[in-house]
């Protein structure tokens, strides 16, 4: 085979490659643009905004994004996940631990709330007094719808934050697939280049290998 046409077969080859890559590129860019303009969009409309620095309480303000987004507003991934974890996750812990439940979770507070429901109703079968226990109850009641909300909207911002890293993600893939077509074009162009600086009848040597022979006998 002549050198030039292995050489061009072999450019043109990269060329489709470089082209194809290139479209992947695109692709992926274009997906990457969709999700940060998308999380940007829809943390906006919520018009939630980080507490100024001077207004921070000093557990706040042992919180390191909470001091560096203060006074900002959420539109970003990286500040829905801060958000979620270090102000609601903070605020939640701080309101169970008031009302002397450490570590309490919407979910857990369902037994206590049973619990007491259940005594509540024995006392009033009994004719005893139950105003302790509907104290608690209330306590109980408004520390679980506060826990329901503040759980439902972290879940929320961290939806939004892991929707924002797959952009992140596409973003860099896109920026390798970018590179490789950049490389296969250079690799085509410089094989066409050698391919039209090659003589034309110069050609490919390929080595056949002979068969083996069979034994003679004698």
């Amino acid at each position: 085979m002549k050198r030039r046409t292995l050489d061009i077969a072999f450019s043109i080859g990269g060329l489709v490659a470089a082209v194809l890559l290139l479209v992947l590129g695109l692709v992926l860019t274009n997906q990457a643009n969709f999700a940060e303009d998308y999380v940007s969009r829809e943390l906006g409309n919520q018009q939630i905004e980080f507490t100024a620095a001077e207004f921070l309480t000093d557990v706040e303000a042992s919180r390191a994004c909470l001091v560096e987004f203060a006074g900002t507003a959420l539109d970003s991934g990286a500040k829905a996940e801060c958000y979620a974890n270090d102000y609601i996750g903070l605020h939640l812990e701080e309101s169970a631990t008031e009302a002397g439940f450490d570590d309490a979770t919407y979910a857990t507070l369902g037994g206590v709330q049973r619990g007491l429901r259940t005594d509540l109703q024995t006392a009033t079968d009994a004719g005893e007094s139950t105003e302790a226990i509907q104290t608690d109850l209330d306590a109980v009641n408004g520390l679980r719808e506060t826990m329901f909300k503040g759980e439902t909207l972290r879940g929320l911002l961290l939806t939004t934050y892991g929707f924002s890293i797959f952009g992140e993600r596409a973003a860099l893939a896109a920026t390798i697939v970018y590179i490789f077509a950049a490389l296969m074009a250079l690799l085509a162009i410089a094989g066409l280049v050698h391919a039209f600086t090659t003589k034309k009848d110069e050609t490919v040597l390929f080595v056949a290998h002979e068969p083996a022979k069979e034994p003679t006998l004698v």
